[in-house]
């Protein structure tokens, strides 16, 4: 097994190796030499790597696995997008903005929305009770990320429009250290880095409407890879699913091995970890319908140039009986 960490300046280098692969659509049941996957320092992917489900399946059969580190979704949906990894794991939002970037990805599963693991927090003695006190205030947030979504819906949810805040546009690591000096009077976050503000920061959530708090997360495939090895997609697909029902039974162990890959404080990710959705599902018409109205969002925004069907970069594909 192979891993590494990627960021912007690597994507196109990693990219170009790709290409030859890439280019060629038609489905095969020959499989790589090699399937590159993305991945976070939490999750069920890294679930996945921990127990090395997928070197099991696979590399009796002569494919290796490398495991790419990211720190959060647009850059690695950049990647998967170049074709510089295959398979990945993110938010609502990133696909959406990779799509209107002409990023060549599909959609292969979902783990179901859920109104828990994301929240806008503020200081503990903030003046600011509810949600409409967000207008005129400086948010912290991930551009381009499922904490981008989540603050709009939920000024949205409070008769607000994006342009009665300020957005400050920070890296998860950034947005906490102005967070807790004060810069930014609030923050748009995911677990766990929302638990390390709860425990640490003295951070306390805003109550937010559950519609627009519950947010679907994505796995994702290169569209060229997935187009030439549906087969193969299925069994990673299945080995995910293994995963995600091993995480749901065993969430104790899964918080100590967030806490050993990240650094985070176990208390913080046993906070996460007891909130989060684990699951394996197919994109049905409800999920696609949600996903549709997040690209909608972005689109009144004018945070994306164009209208966006999500049903466009869905899976077509059925697995075998």
């Amino acid at each position: 097994m192979k891993q590494s960490s990627v960021d912007r300046r690597t994507i196109l280098l990693l990219a170009a190796a790709a290409i030859s692969a890439s280019s060629l659509h038609a489905a095969t049941d020959e499989k790589p030499k090699q399937l590159v996957i993305g991945y976070q320092k939490f999750g069920v992917l890294l679930v996945a790597k921990a127990q090395r489900l997928l070197e099991k399946r696979f590399e009796p059969n002569g494919v290796t696995i490398k495991w790419v580190e990211f720190p959060f979704g647009p850059p690695m949906l950049e990647a998967l997008g170049a074709g510089a990894i295959d398979y990945g794991f993110t938010g609502d939002a990133p696909p959406i903005f990779a799509q209107a970037a002409h990023g060549r990805l599909t959609y292969v599963a979902a783990i179901p929305a859920n109104a828990y693991g994301q929240g806008v927090v503020t200081p503990r003695h903030s003046a600011i009770a509810g949600v409409p006190d967000l207008k005129g205030k400086r948010i912290g947030v991930a551009k381009g990320s499922s904490a981008h979504n989540l603050l709009v819906s939920t000024l949205e949810s409070a008769n607000l429009a994006f342009d009665d805040v300020t957005p400050v546009y920070l890296a998860p690591a950034d947005a906490a250290a102005a967070f807790t000096r004060g810069a930014i009077d609030a923050w748009s976050i995911w677990d766990p880095y929302l638990a390390i503000a709860e425990l640490n920061a003295g951070a306390r959530q805003l109550e937010i409407d559950a519609a627009a708090a519950a947010q679907s997360s994505f796995f994702l495939a290169n569209a060229d890879f997935a187009a030439r090895y549906p087969a193969l997609v299925d069994e990673i697909n299945d080995e995910i699913a293994k995963a995600a029902a091993w995480a749901a039974a065993h969430r104790a162990e899964v918080a100590e091995l967030y806490a050993a890959a990240s650094g985070v404080p176990l208390a913080a990710q046993r906070k996460s970890v007891d909130r989060a959705e684990f699951a394996l599902v197919s994109l049905d018409d409800a999920i696609i319908a949600e996903q549709q109205r997040v690209a909608d969002r972005f689109l009144r925004l004018g945070l994306i140039p164009a209208r966006l069907d999500i049903r466009d970069i869905v899976w077509k594909h059925k697995p075998a009986g």
